[in-house]
């Protein structure tokens, strides 16, 4: 506990030092300010990142195709690899121990959908029941497309908030009729999408419909499938890789697609792609702490340093401390006192000078892949207290030295 001589004391001693003290305690206070304002920033990156695959399910496969760019057993590059429903079944069957959620797609791009004078231009896209929580999309009134639509090609559509507010403004839509390119279909339910507008501009009707009103027949134009996880985010991301692979080979060999033509047949692991992208995000978590702490430590090697100035000018009067009778003890710990209130005043005052800036802007960065940058306090409190440790371990030695000066040779020293 310091008293108020003691205070008095280290304040009269730091201010007969005072640019040294503020350089040094702008170097400590700097040092916390920059580690707290990486940290928030590495923190926004991830809410940034973690937001945009939340708009979809982070374990899902997503399967498509295109015209294959290779000879292969005979047949001519150029062709166009069609799936359809029984190659959707047959890896569904293949995989339904480890499948969570499954849905083949037939979509219309730009299709015009019109209710009473108002009308747009709207992507149309056929689903399974499963789709809505594949997509995440999130019903605020009605329901979404069931098995009883899909077996009996109902003429039903989900919404998305964004059509339902072009089309019918503040006007209730279930059970309206809507028109699909002069086709009534009935509304059952309205979506909205963490996706935002983009994704809410669109309209789902049952995969079997779309295929029967758009003489579609049995093709279909991407296959979704979300895989099962386990407690082991290692585990999850070798089986999604896994299936995703035995996927594209089962898809090349009933299309008859060289092995190694990848436009042909493309397999999208989302599950894989957030390991790489997570493991980036923990990279850059490295190398802000890094940068962070390496400014902490030009700022307690500062603490040392000026504790080294303060016992050289202090050495005739610890001389006479010592003559008088004190122990070496009261010594190092005098120097220790000075030493901890420089790095911890400097620390706070940087902690809580990034923790307000954070506060003040932190709400207003709203970019897709920085959000709400913020720092855990706990983190940056602990970070000040093993600042203010390394500061007494910097300033022990010059202490430790003004501890081991005799008395005589101190009251020499000119």
């Amino acid at each position: 506990m310091f008293d108020i001589e003691r205070w008095q004391e280290i304040f009269e001693t730091l201010r007969k030092n005072k640019l040294r003290t503020f350089l040094t305690g702008l170097s400590v206070a700097s040092g916390i300010f920059i580690l707290v304002i990486l940290l928030g920033f590495s923190k926004g990156i991830e809410n940034g990142v973690t937001s945009q695959f939340q708009q979809d399910a982070t374990n899902m496969i997503t399967v498509w195709t295109g015209r294959t760019t290779k000879e292969y057993k005979g047949l001519n590059p150029g062709r166009y690899v069609q799936l359809k429903n029984d190659n959707f079944d047959m890896i569904s069957q293949k995989y339904e121990d480890y499948i969570e959620y499954e849905t083949s797609l037939y979509s219309i791009w730009g299709g015009t959908i019109s209710y009473k004078g108002e009308s747009g231009n709207y992507r149309i896209r056929g689903v399974m029941p499963d789709h809505q929580f594949i997509e995440n999309a999130d019903i605020s009134v009605g329901r979404f497309v069931n098995q009883s639509d899909y077996n009996e090609n109902k003429k039903v559509a989900v919404i998305g908030n964004k059509l339902k507010t072009d089309l019918f403004k503040d006007e209730d839509p279930i059970d309206k009729n809507i028109s699909v390119f002069g086709m009534n279909f009935k509304v059952i339910g309205v979506f909205y999408d963490p996706g935002g507008e983009r994704e809410e501009n669109q309209a789902y009707i049952p995969i079997s419909t779309a295929q029967k009103v758009f003489n579609a027949g049995d093709n279909i134009r991407n296959m979704l499938f979300t895989v099962k996880m386990s407690d082991n985010f290692d585990d999850a991301v070798a089986l999604s890789q896994s299936i995703s692979k035995g996927i594209e080979d089962q898809i090349k060999q009933i299309h008859t697609v060289a092995p190694d033509d990848t436009s042909a047949v493309r397999v999208y692991n989302t599950l894989e792609e957030a390991k790489k992208i997570y493991s980036l995000i923990d990279t850059i978590k490295a190398v802000f702490w890094f940068v962070g702490i390496g400014t902490i430590i030009a700022g307690i090697v500062g603490v040392g340093n000026i504790m080294l100035i303060i016992v050289k000018e202090r050495t005739k009067e610890i001389g006479i401390r010592k003559a008088l009778g004190a122990l070496p003890m009261s010594i190092v710990g005098m120097i220790l006192q000075e030493a901890v209130f420089v790095t911890m005043f400097a620390g706070l005052f940087g902690l809580i000078f990034g923790l307000g800036l954070l506060e003040l802007v932190g709400p207003q960065v709203q970019s897709d892949f920085i959000k709400y940058p913020q720092v855990d306090f706990n983190i940056a409190l602990t970070t000040v207290f093993l600042l203010v440790f390394a500061g007494a371990v910097a300033g022990f030695i010059p202490a430790y030295r003004a501890a081991k000066i005799k008395p005589i040779i101190a009251l020499r020293d000119e």
